[in-house]
């Protein structure tokens, strides 16, 4: 009964951790798609804002609920992102273009609901086609330049999209004079002057919650000032302060055969360079935040499971007249940090923007246009910040320069120039890349190709038996984000095929040059190996190569750079060596222990064989108090405590027991329960005699098992005289 309480109690924990975390995401959740309709619904489009927020929020609502219950990262939150409404809105702006330029007493609502949906469907289609044939890595084979290009090109475009929501006029020549009007750089300076606290906060705030605090913030500080100076709601809205209130938020669905007729059809062959960026930026968005979750928290996703949850996530917003989304980096460790673990955080995000569908369009008549904007302003300096300035140490001057040219291309000419220029560059780079060698020329193992070091017999016969520890890779040609990442599928195959290796060389005497790129493959690498408990030795690494593995942070503590093969073969052999000398050492202190204890080299070997070999760490738990008393501990090396629980639910000391000791030997004669709590006090080495081994040495070796039991009555009873001394001595 206590156990089934428990375990309900401890479920309800999780669900409402899951909840917090949730809602705390759906802050921002609620922020960014009031910002991204109003980024796609601009200009002509701004009387159907009601219709805009309930495809934001509708997006929202689906996207999260098919990811939350899908992900292979449970505690994901997804929606509309900003890179997918950015491309969404110019795809929009292009549809409204052409139709007006054709008619300009045009309905516009239909064929643009119908585009963002239809393109949505396209898109999840796609999608899950990466996701089914496994094609999604493909993405990662695309030039660094050009996906940098390309979410480069979005950030330049949010800004702008940003001065349109804040000043409602588009940043163009013939409109640069209403900038100077003062109300005009009023706002901007606001704007601006929010996206710097954005920023601060982000950059200095360690608590989940910083953005959505400055967010509330920002709001209620507003409508403090216009209470200072006076100025009510309405006048406000009047002057351009805050937004006008759209009329409740109106859910349409599109599929209507007479709207379907009246679809401009012809305009589409026009689109298709922007329906391309849409999807190409959705995947690029979906595959670069599965994987900035996972170096954010540490673990590992199902990337074909992603884009197939992601596609169908798509094609049923799609369905439902919504617009591309995909798993949101910030909302998933906003959630995360707030103790959300499971898809309960998702479903509450979900039904956060359900409820927004009814109470968004009257929040906007409230929220000044210096938030929202500010909000935009800083996600799209970001996005400019990351791919034009930080791309930059990371970057040649030609990859660079061809970054700088595609986000030129996309903002004066449109994506579809700026998908040529990129599917160009990057079947160039790939025919370059494609024309040379596999990247591994050879691997070798220590136990076959040693250095030139000459040995003794015994450390020649140690190597001999422990040389699969050392595995190495000899590397050639050019090494670029697609070739690096087939060595890190090979090295993770080489490590599970041999789970002894320890150490993992890498010789770089043959690579030509390292992509930039190619550094998140490293990563990738040195996380795995991390995690095995391997060690990375680079060998021959050039001073180019190394700066741009350095600039990545690869090389750091953890990893050794040795100029020569022999040198690192040698170094890496001393290590096993030594390894095998010590516990060579061990085993020969604890042969000599237990045949002092036995009087009997024989009967020690027999209790060695008998017994198991486990470490634990300082502050570990060996053994707690109720639990079966199934084994006893021969403390070889360390030194552990015998804890008994307090009343107030601390545990007390009352004996710590080191070197050449043992502990639990009471219980495994009587079979009673723990009777204390057994903890390592520092790093141990011990020795697990348990009940199915001692019974078995009774029943096989009889007189072994009598002197196991007289040197426990004399440890009990050197025990119990030590503890009548002191009880003599408490009661002077």
């Amino acid at each position: 009964m206590i156990g089934r309480s428990t375990y309900f109690g401890s479920r309800a924990k999780r669900a409402i951790n899951d909840i917090i975390g949730g809602s705390a995401a759906s802050v921002l959740g609620t922020t960014f798609g009031l910002s991204y309709a109003l980024l796609i619904f601009a200009g002509p489009l701004s009387p159907y804002l009601s219709y805009g927020i309930a495809a934001t929020f509708v997006s929202s609502a689906v996207i999260a609920t098919v990811i939350a219950l899908g992900s292979s990262l449970p505690f994901g939150v997804a929606g509309p992102d900003s890179a997918t409404a950015a491309v969404t809105g110019i795809l929009a702006a292009s549809l409204v273009e052409r139709i007006l330029a054709a008619d300009p007493s045009a309905q516009l609502l239909s064929p643009v609901l119908i585009t963002l949906a239809l393109s949505t469907v396209v898109t999840g289609i796609v999608l899950c086609g990466l996701g089914l044939t496994r094609m999604g890595r493909a993405i990662r084979y695309v030039p660094y330049p050009v996906i940098g290009g390309f979410l480069g090109a979005t950030g330049l475009l949010i800004v702008l999209g940003a001065v349109r929501v804040i000043t409602d006029h588009p940043v163009q020549l013939n409109t640069l004079l209403r900038f100077t009007n003062i109300i005009t750089i009023s706002e901007l300076s606001a704007a601006c002057a929010m996206a710097f606290v954005l920023y601060v906060t982000s950059h200095r705030s360690r608590g989940p919650f910083g953005l959505p605090a400055v967010l509330i913030g920002g709001v209620i500080a507003a409508h403090l000032a216009f209470w200072i100076i006076g100025i009510s709601s309405e006048q406000a809205r009047a002057i351009g302060w805050t937004f006008q209130p759209p009329p409740p938020a109106a859910f349409m669905l599109p599929w209507h055969a007479d709207e379907l007729s009246h679809y401009p059809w012809s305009a589409v062959p026009d689109l298709l360079g922007n329906l391309v960026a849409v999807i190409f930026v959705t995947a690029a968005s979906t595959l670069f935040n599965t994987t900035g979750i996972e170096v954010a928290v540490h673990r590992e996703a199902n990337l074909e499971r992603e884009l197939n949850v992601t596609g169908f996530a798509n094609i049923l917003a799609g369905a439902l007249a919504g617009y591309a989304g995909c798993v949101s980096v910030s909302r998933t460790i906003l959630n995360f940090s707030s103790g959300g673990r499971g898809r309960l955080s998702g479903l509450t995000a979900a039904a956060v923007s359900l409820l927004m569908l009814a109470v968004a369009p009257a929040l906007l008549g409230y929220m000044p246009k210096f938030v929202l904007g500010g909000l935009l302003l800083y996600l799209g300096a970001g996005q400019l910040h990351k791919w034009i300035i930080e791309s930059r140490k990371r970057l040649s001057n030609i990859e660079y320069l061809s970054l700088l040219a595609i986000i030129a291309i996309v903002v004066t000419w449109g994506f579809v120039p700026g998908v040529l220029i990129g599917v160009i560059i990057g079947c160039a780079t790939f025919a370059f890349s494609a024309a040379r060698i596999e990247s591994i020329k050879f691997s070798f193992d220590g136990s076959e190709y040693r250095s030139s070091l000459d040995r003794s017999r015994d450390d020649q016969d140690v190597l001999l038996a422990h040389g699969g520890k050392i595995q190495g890779l000899n590397l050639q040609s050019y090494l670029f984000f697609g070739s690096a990442n087939r060595l890190y599928q090979h090295v993770k195959a080489l490590l599970l095929q041999q789970p002894e290796c320890r150490y993992l060389l890498f010789d770089f005497k043959l690579v030509t040059g390292i992509d930039s790129s190619a550094a998140y493959s490293f990563a990738q690498i040195k996380r795995s190996a991390h995690d095995l408990g391997v060690h990375l030795v680079l060998v021959h690494l050039s001073a180019s190569a190394e700066k741009v593995l350095r600039s990545s942070d690869f090389i750091t503590d953890g990893i050794t750079t040795i100029d020569e093969l022999d040198h690192a073969l040698e170094w890496c052999e001393n290590e096993i060596i030594m390894q095998h000398q010590g516990l060579a050492q061990e085993a020969a202190n604890l042969r000599d222990w237990f045949t002092r204890m036995l009087d009997s080299e024989d009967d020690a070997d027999e209790l060695i064989r008998r017994c198991q070999r486990i470490e634990v760490a300082a502050a570990e738990i060996i053994v707690r108090a109720g639990d079966a008393a199934d084994s006893m501990h021969f403390i070889l090396d360390g030194r552990v405590g015998i804890m008994v629980p307090a009343d107030d639910g601390r545990a007390t000391r009352v004996r710590s027991l080191g070197r050449y000791t043992t502990i639990g030997e009471m219980g495994l004669v009587s079979h009673a329960p723990r009777s204390a709590t057994i903890q390592a006090e520092v790093a141990s080495v011990l020795y697990v005699l348990n009940t199915r081994q001692f019974e078995a040495i009774k029943t096989d070796d009889p007189a072994l098992g009598q002197k196991l039991l007289t040197y426990f009555v004399s440890v009990i009873a050197e025990r119990l005289s030590f503890a009548n001394q002191t009880i003599a001595v408490l009661r002077r």
